[in-house]
């Protein structure tokens, strides 16, 4: 949607300078004279004195300030010129995308637990007659070591799982490298000595592979998401491969779009700018008509 931002009038009065302004009091008393020049001068002054104020609730802002308010919005990362290093971090919605991961890996731990043995190489029987407080310490101490697991887990998912996590900081303002020490932090703190060392000794390729693939995937998810936001989620010329494709690229921040909002859609109305002026004629208050000019920018 297009948002005026800023209407300007210019009153030009050509028709009528100065010096001919004072000819009108001529033929009329002192008094009279005087009260319609303070007047005049009473009204210029409070145009001047509102122009500022107006000036305030219109000025524009990618960086969200809002009019009604005036209180700073959170920028959006992607009405931004790409930078990996300028930070633009959202605190807020990254503490939710850290719960839903979160959530998500407990949730990703309970079905592999289910499936079959030589799908995870997790050891069913030491699951069942070990505690698991003990299993944990005893993993945690034996490694990491070098895993024998599917290579579509090790070299396929796991960086598909790092580049999630990367996204889910990048997304929400956060530079590449603090996405990628997001992703790290995820994989390494959360995931492989948090969770999965309940079932199985750390590996060195998922310690490797997940945030180093994550970084280097993500980066690309982002620079191509910003190419699907930029054409207002048209990927080809198709409003479908565009939304699937962000969310292949960025799942959490796109599920959560949906309760929350999406700061990345509507990005051409924000940055599309359009100017219209309008030349019309006016009353001067004074029995004569000035010439006004009022120019919109709409974005």
């Amino acid at each position: 949607m297009k948002r005026t931002f800023i209407t300007l009038t210019l009153a030009m009065l050509l028709s009528m300078p100065q010096v001919m302004a004072t000819e009108y009091y001529d033929d009329i008393d002192d008094a009279t004279r005087d009260e319609l020049a303070d007047e005049q001068d009473y009204e210029t002054d409070s145009i001047h004195e509102a122009a500022p104020e107006q000036a305030q609730i219109f000025t524009p802002s990618l960086t969200g300030i809002t009019a009604s308010t005036g209180k700073k919005k959170q920028p959006c990362i992607y009405d931004m010129p790409y930078s990996i290093s300028a930070n633009y971090p959202n605190y807020h919605r990254l503490a939710a995308n850290t719960g839903v991961l979160i959530g998500g890996g407990l949730a990703t731990l309970v079905i592999l637990d289910l499936l079959p043995e030589n799908s995870t190489n997790w050891n069913k029987k030491e699951e069942a007659e070990v505690p698991m407080a003990e299993r944990y310490f005893d993993n945690v101490m034996n490694g990491p070591h070098w895993d024998g697991d599917s290579p579509i887990f090790n070299y396929v998912l796991h960086p598909y799982a790092g580049a999630a996590y990367y996204m889910s900081a990048r997304s929400q303002g956060f530079n590449m490298w603090y996405s990628a020490l997001y992703s790290f932090a995820i994989s390494t703190v959360f995931w492989e000595y948090g969770v999965e060392a309940f079932m199985e000794i750390p590996s060195y390729q998922d310690l490797i592979i997940t945030p180093l693939g994550g970084w280097l995937l993500g980066e690309a998810f982002y620079r191509a998401k910003r190419y699907i936001v930029e054409h207002d989620y048209r990927l080809l010329g198709s409003k479908a491969l565009g939304y699937v494709t962000a969310f292949l690229c960025d799942p959490v921040n796109e599920f959560l779009g949906y309760f929350r909002g999406n700061d990345a859609h509507g990005w051409s109305a924000r940055h599309n700018i359009d100017l219209t002026s309008q030349f019309s004629m006016s009353p001067d208050g004074m029995g004569g008509q000035a010439p006004t000019l009022s120019v919109s920018l709409t974005f």
